[in-house]
């Protein structure tokens, strides 16, 4: 499961861009109980959400004309430049080159070889969120990819990352894990695409997912918030019951319950 011990090629960051980030601040805030501190115009606005005083996301207002409203997640590095090396040589790109992050890190965005774009970040002052894996933080990540062995090969060359196939219901699902720490550190999955046409007509992507304590409560309150119900509430046999949301301007997340041990 995803937490804040945080190794090469695990989760070590995720925000949303927004056309409206004091909308995505209420939105957020009524949602998971976040609160938004804004940085200042050294950081162009990018502002923290906190919750319970710890950093669970990042976010910041990006206009229309330079992206989609989206949740990006970043991966940890311990050398942004080659890891967009890697990328590329991996048959990725790179979206926006290494760059400092004044003290608190060095960070690039890449796209993989379906072109889904994810973050690496390469701690400095900041060693990542200060929360996960508890109600109002992220606690699981899901690629949704054409080609799943194509993907697990591409994040294999570029951060070291392996893979391995559980059952259930229904099918296999491939589930991902940093080299270091093997499946015990187990922290996201790969889905294909064609098997999901709600997300095929979206295209692929990183989906986050937010623990809670209650799933339906939780769909309820996203939607007098004005965000949109993608997949209703549904239980996972032991996993959980998950639904997927989009907020007011179309970022797309879901939230889980997860099922306890033994449930």
């Amino acid at each position: 499961m995803l937490t804040t011990r945080y190794v090469t090629g695990a989760p070590n960051w995720v925000d949303v861009g927004t056309p409206d980030i004091e909308g995505a601040k209420s939105f957020y805030g009524g949602l998971f109980g976040w609160e938004f501190q804004a940085g200042g115009p050294e950081v162009g606005g990018y502002g923290m959400f906190r919750l319970a005083g710890r950093i669970a996301a990042g976010g910041m207002q990006v206009p229309t004309d330079q992206g989609q409203p989206a949740w990006t997640v970043y991966f940890q590095t311990p050398d942004a430049d080659s890891t967009g090396k890697a990328a590329e040589q991996a048959g990725g790109t790179v979206l926006m080159q290494p760059m400092d992050v004044l003290d608190q890190g060095r960070m690039a965005m890449l796209g993989d070889q379906a072109g889904v774009p994810f973050g690496v970040w390469q701690p400095g002052a900041n060693t990542g969120l200060e929360v996960a894996g508890v109600p109002g933080s992220l606690c699981w990540i899901e690629l949704y990819t054409p080609d799943v062995a194509t993907a697990a090969d591409f994040y294999a060359s570029v951060f070291g990352m392996e893979t391995s196939e559980v059952s259930f219901p229904g099918g296999m699902y491939t589930c991902v894990n940093p080299a270091e720490g093997g499946p015990d550190a187990m922290f996201g999955g790969m889905v294909p695409l064609a098997g999901d046409p709600s997300e095929a007509e979206a295209g692929a992507y990183w989906l986050p997912y937010f623990e809670v304590t209650d799933t339906d409560a939780t769909v309820a309150k996203a939607e007098q918030l004005g965000g949109k119900v993608r997949m209703a509430p549904t239980d996972l046999p032991e996993v959980g019951r998950m639904a997927k949301l989009a907020d007011p301007y179309g970022a797309r997340f879901a939230v889980i319950k997860s099922a306890q041990p033994g449930s």
